[in-house]
């Protein structure tokens, strides 16, 4: 009887090992970002735990001698399996080269932000426009869709890679990436350029970036253009606000799956809920952006309308850290929409007839914004300017320069994609 006591004192010594190793090392990671501090104390502690269990179990077994070999080879053992699935980096593939046009700014916040430029053709005078990316975390490559026009009509056209993104800087401490952050790096931008007002286009995430400077800084808009934007709060819809992962075909969810579901990333995601900084010290900002941007490219075609035309493809990285940081301060900020219910600014909402994100999202743009319009556009998912570009460009250049628009504002209340 003592035998079997022993040996299934043994089974819960194992057991009690390998969770003290993981609670150590997730304690010590809340605190220190250093990877041999928190690696070394879930090693110090599976051996302190298999030693306190282990000397009973092998007493038992009538084996007493065999309690310290068997604490150095269980830790060594362990150490090693953990070294394997958790501390070995994925393969990196080479970053893509910035293409040509491709420039800096310097922002005194400590950005170093990468945009692109479209000079407006003529004399006119007209605040520039600011196109902002979706995600948080995801730019495009180069000028949206509507730049050409938009420059035409004597618009100076600018895109940049928020920070963390693209080839913008990504931040040692990925904890300083906030929704406090982006506004400040926006309002920095106004301030390179020199002007009183910008003209923002805000597209998913862009939009909530745009309503928190709106809320902050509402005399420096002169106007605003928000596609499929993201909520402005996201409390505000505890039931979530819809995401392109809910309904993904089961060849891409395995996908999907096998790309989320290794150790390693499953240490990482625990590690950015209880220190970023950890999280990144063990998953470099490269290997973290580079497993998003296969896991974005597995869903690139699931947020459109079912006939729609391939997402397009680029190689400007996204940025993990970015993303995952600013979406859980944009929860934890407080309420912008008392002071967005002040805000006079034009804003023109335009709404696809297959985004995934929930109508209530969009439609507490409208009621929230006093001087908004919402377009609805059927045949469009998600990405408008993909879905519909030729609408997309004569929404915005008619809202811009102050003309009729070529369709007829929705003025109801519920989705009209549902009967």
């Amino acid at each position: 009887m003592k035998r079997v006591s022993g040996a299934l004192l043994l089974v819960g010594a194992e057991i009690a090992a390998v969770a003290a190793g993981a609670v150590v090392f997730l304690l010590v990671a809340a605190v220190t970002a250093a990877v041999p501090l928190f690696a070394g104390a879930g090693v110090l502690a599976v051996a302190a735990v298999g030693r306190l269990l282990g000397g009973p179990a092998f007493r038992r077994l009538g084996l007493p001698r065999l309690v310290l070999p068997y604490v150095l080879v269980n830790t060594v053992v362990l150490a090693a399996l953990a070294g394997v699935a958790v501390f070995r980096p994925a393969p990196v593939p080479p970053a893509a080269a910035a293409p040509a046009g491709v420039a800096y700014w310097q922002l005194p916040t400590g950005s170093r932000i990468a945009y692109v430029k479209l000079a407006g053709s003529g004399t006119t005078a007209r605040p520039p426009v600011i196109f902002l990316h979706g995600g948080p975390g995801t730019p495009g490559e180069g000028l949206p869709e509507g730049s050409e026009d938009l420059a035409a009509a004597g618009f100076d056209v600018y895109a940049y890679d928020q920070v963390g993104a693209g080839r913008s800087t990504r931040l040692a401490d990925p904890a300083g990436y906030t929704v406090a952050r982006h506004v400040a790096d926006l309002e920095a931008i106004r301030g390179v350029l020199g002007v009183p007002k910008l003209i923002l286009v805000g597209r998913s995430w862009g939009g909530t970036l745009s309503a928190a400077y709106l809320a902050a800084h509402p005399d420096r808009v002169a106007r605003a253009v928000l596609t499929s934007p993201g909520a402005i709060w996201d409390p505000a819809f505890p039931g979530g606000v819809g995401s392109p992962w809910d309904h993904l075909p089961a060849a891409l969810q395995e996908q999907a799956d096998a790309l989320t579901s290794s150790p390693r990333m499953l240490v990482q995601s625990l590690l950015v809920g209880v220190n970023p900084a950890a999280a990144r010290a063990l998953v470099p900002d490269a290997e973290a952006d580079a497993r998003m941007r296969a896991l974005l490219l597995v869903a690139k075609d699931t947020t459109g309308c079912a006939a729609a035309a391939p997402a397009p493809v680029h190689g400007n990285p996204p940025g993990f850290y970015s993303n995952q940081v600013t979406s859980e301060d944009a929860a934890a900020r407080p309420d912008p929409r008392p002071a967005l219910r002040e805000v006079r600014v034009p804003v023109l909402i335009m709404r696809g007839q297959c985004d995934y994100l929930k109508w209530e999202v969009t439609y507490d743009y409208r009621r929230t914004l006093p001087d908004s319009t919402l377009v609805y556009v059927p045949g469009a998912g998600h990405s408008i300017a993909n879905g519909r570009p030729d609408l997309y460009r004569s929404l915005i250049g008619a809202f811009l320069l102050n003309r009729p628009l070529p369709v007829r504002p929705y003025t109801g209340t519920t989705d009209p994609a549902r009967p």
